[in-house]
């Protein structure tokens, strides 16, 4: 017979992190009953184990007999630290991307949160009782140091931190304690937030902000984003706007209007160390309009800081939220207002389990707090533009930039006519030395962008052919002049370049390629007298550099960065008047079905960096297929007719956005064995899902050896994601894997390598 409920106790429904997917029923005892809510972190027992869980469901109905439901032991914080709309979400990444419950809790509860830290709190004292006279001349002369203490505290006007007092007076705690005990000081404990953040971040490029009228275009846009804000309701919005058109003024005058409303804000950035003025003018704005509080997410934030901006969140003390992907799962109060800036950026695609996309989880997150959703781009991606073609989003267009001022002018240049003429391999083209030159000359600025970092590629024997590749990966390794090293950008694996060929022992082995040291040392050639500093995750190592560059590139310190993506983007400078792009045929001829559009829009976000002030831009672009249909769009600035061009290619072959793909990697140190399990997996899901999807593979990857481990994989085309993952993860766990064979799901993958 069912027993009964003690009176007061409730039912709650848990989440447990316990390596399962399930939902546990608990008791939650009278006193924990008053303060547990859903997205609560709690700890419960399981078995001989207390493990932490959410709570998904309050006042629960559970199918057992209620005496046997054992207690919720611990209630971690007072506050959720998930909303209710983040559970749904959590619900969808499971079921989309196919990972488990407890993966998706971990990416969005922070370390610092589950291990259940506490807030920082610091102590604050004051006077609490005045002394007379006598007892004064008392203290003077038994106890000076008191005296002295006394006597500071006496003359501020609020409370001051302990422990900056001490050690400004340079006193012992025991002084103070004595102190204490005679009942002239009164505590007071206050929460103190973490805030390194702001100086590592927040002010890297801290914008004076001023008053900024808005064109026509730019008026149009902000009043149909207020709009769709008083309905109340979700809508995306595509705004396609050429570079340095004000799209940042759109967005910053959308999150005024969402905060009048006492609405929430998201605004997502591809990576938040790379576009510091963005996160600047955003301070500097709220700054403004109120002194709103704002949380900056990145990964250069310590486990105290990230557990204070997640509480400011969860508390609603906060009501922005600035970061690259992982933000989008802060637990925002009341989300009005949901910005995706860069869209189109790669880099909002998670490449470890849940393997899910920033903008993609942004939209239906915004979907499930019926929130406004821009997502802004001078380059849209393909999956978002056909959303916005089919009515599915609203597009609204910026076509000028600010101020009218011209877009650059783009010069390409055609390299094989280059070493035809100097008859021999070049890294920079008359014209890009000429006009480097004349910025020099005229004190402007240029910026060299070069996707690869490094000497040069590979090293190559000229008499053998051989090439120096990595033992653990089927990739050559690059060569890095600096240290005179090789190294693989997969594995990490290092070693000394050679001086002779290891296979034929020819001394004849030479650098292959180009790489962005290369192009630092002809730069210096040509302009021995130029300050120039290279950009890329080689030079990058230390935290604050890029901050240091950055500040004395504005400041006129340097004359020609040199760099890779880190460059590419979130950069306005107005004193740059030249962009040149060494290689730009480097993404081209990649195996991916990507590899058109990635190229057009590295072309035109790389060019959009000339320009931006009074002084008008150039381009150069050095390409061996200047005639590639990504280059030509790219000069003539036409997006539309490139992703015209690029959705009927798509179209033709029925790759996304027509249909959806799902992409599977297998993994070993055996390529037979792998291969193997690859062909079964295959030919289970062709017996469940003949008619449903298409089958391409198994076939090896690109990189066939990784780290050791031999790769082959399959590709899943299908019209809906959700119902193929989940045969799918059932196929997968009905087969016996070996120890070492790993198989990996990624639903509409951006890297195919």
């Amino acid at each position: 017979m069912e027993s009964r409920l003690d009176l007061h106790d409730e039912v709650v429904a848990v989440w447990p992190l316990a390596g399962f997917d399930k939902t546990l029923h608990y008791r939650a005892s009278a006193k924990l009953a008053e303060t547990i809510a859903v997205g609560c972190l709690v700890r419960v027992p399981i078995g001989r184990r207390f493990v932490l869980g959410v709570v998904v469901e309050t006042g629960a109905s559970a199918d057992v007999d209620y005496s046997k439901l054992k207690l919720v032991s611990q209630l971690c914080y007072d506050e959720p630290i998930l909303t209710p709309e983040l559970l749904k979400l959590a619900e969808w990444i499971r079921a989309y991307y196919g990972a488990s419950r407890e993966s998706v809790l971990e990416t969005m509860i922070p370390a610092s949160v589950r291990r259940g830290m506490s807030p920082k709190k610091i102590k604050y004292v004051s006077i609490s009782n005045e002394a007379n006279d006598e007892v004064l001349a008392e203290l003077e002369r038994r106890a000076p140091k008191q005296k002295a203490l006394y006597d500071f505290l006496v003359q501020q006007i609020k409370p001051q931190s302990k422990g900056l007092i001490l050690k400004r007076l340079k006193l012992s705690p025991a002084t103070y304690n004595s102190l204490y005990k005679k009942g002239f000081v009164r505590e007071e404990s206050r929460i103190e937030e973490r805030t390194a953040y702001e100086d590592d971040i927040g002010s890297m490029e801290f914008v004076e902000e001023k008053a900024f009228e808005l064109n026509e275009e730019q008026q149009i846009v902000v009043e149909s984003l207020r709009k769709n804000l008083d309905r109340g309701d979700f809508r995306a919005h595509l705004l396609c706007g050429v570079t340095g058109s004000g799209k940042t003024e759109v967005y910053l005058q959308a999150m005024e209007s969402a905060l009048e409303r006492g609405q929430g804000v998201l605004f997502l950035v591809p990576e938040v160390a790379l576009t510091p003025q963005t996160v600047g003018r955003i301070r500097a704005r709220l700054a403004q309009i109120g002194n709103i509080e704002a949380v900056v997410w990145h990964s250069h934030l310590s486990d105290g800081e990230r557990l204070d901006g997640w509480m400011a969140l969860s508390s609603g003390r906060a009501r922005v939220v600035v970061g690259a992907r992982s933000a989008v799962f802060a637990p925002l109060q009341n989300l009005g207002l949901v910005i995706v800036d860069e869209e189109h950026e790669p880099a909002f695609k998670q490449d470890e389990t849940p393997r899910y996309h920033g903008r993609d989880v942004a939209v239906y997150r915004g979907y499930l707090t019926k929130s406004l959703c821009v997502l802004g781009s001078a380059t849209p991606s393909l999956e978002t533009y056909r959303n916005a073609v089919n009515g599915k989003y609203a597009i609204d267009r910026l076509t000028k930039r600010v101020d009218d001022r011209s877009l650059p002018m783009m010069h390409i240049v055609d390299m094989r006519q280059e070493i035809a003429r100097t008859r021999k391999p070049t890294q920079l083209s008359r014209m890009l030395v000429e006009k480097l030159r004349e910025r020099f000359e005229r004190k402007e600025q240029s910026i060299l962008f070069l996707n690869r970092r490094g000497f040069s590629a590979s090293m190559l024997c000229q008499e053998c052919g051989h090439i120096e590749s990595c033992e653990r990966c089927s990739v050559p390794m690059t060569y890095h002049r600096s240290d005179e090293t090789l190294k693989c950008h997969l594995c990490g694996a290092e070693s000394v370049a050679p001086m002779v060929c290891p296979s034929c022992r020819s001394p004849r082995i030479r650098w292959k390629g180009m790489g962005t040291q290369r192009i630092e040392n002809a730069v210096t050639k040509v302009l021995p007298k130029a300050k120039i500093v290279r950009v890329d995750a080689d030079t990058m190592s230390r935290k604050h550099l890029f901050r240091q560059i950055l500040g004395d590139f504005r400041s006129g310190k340097i004359d020609i960065l040199v760099g890779t993506q880190m460059i590419a983007k979130g950069l306005d400078y107005p004193n740059v008047t030249l962009v040149g792009l060494v290689d730009a045929d480097l993404s081209l001829h990649i195996p991916d079905f990507r590899a058109n559009e990635r190229t057009f829009q590295l072309l035109v976000q790389v060019s959009g960096r000339a320009g931006r002030g009074d002084l008008a831009g150039e381009v150069v672009v050095q390409s061996c297929t200047p005639h590639a249909d990504p280059i030509q769009f790219a000069r003539h600035g036409d997006v539309d007719a490139f992703l015209q061009m690029e959705l009927e290619n798509r179209e033709r072959f029925q790759y996304p956005p027509f249909r959806r793909l799902i992409r599977q990697v297998l993994r070993g140190p055996n390529p037979d064995k792998v291969a193997f399990f690859a062909e079964q997996f295959a030919k289970q899901v062709e017996k469940r899902l003949d008619g449903v999807v298409e089958i391409r593979g198994p076939a090896p990857c690109p990189i066939e050896k990784m780290k050791d481990n031999y790769r082959f994989q399959n590709w899943y085309f299908t019209a809906g994601v959700s119902p193929v993952m989940a045969v799918l993860r059932e196929i997968a766990g009905d087969i016996s894997w070996p120890a070492d064979v790993v198989q990996v799901l990624d639903a509409d993958p951006m890297m195919l390598s």
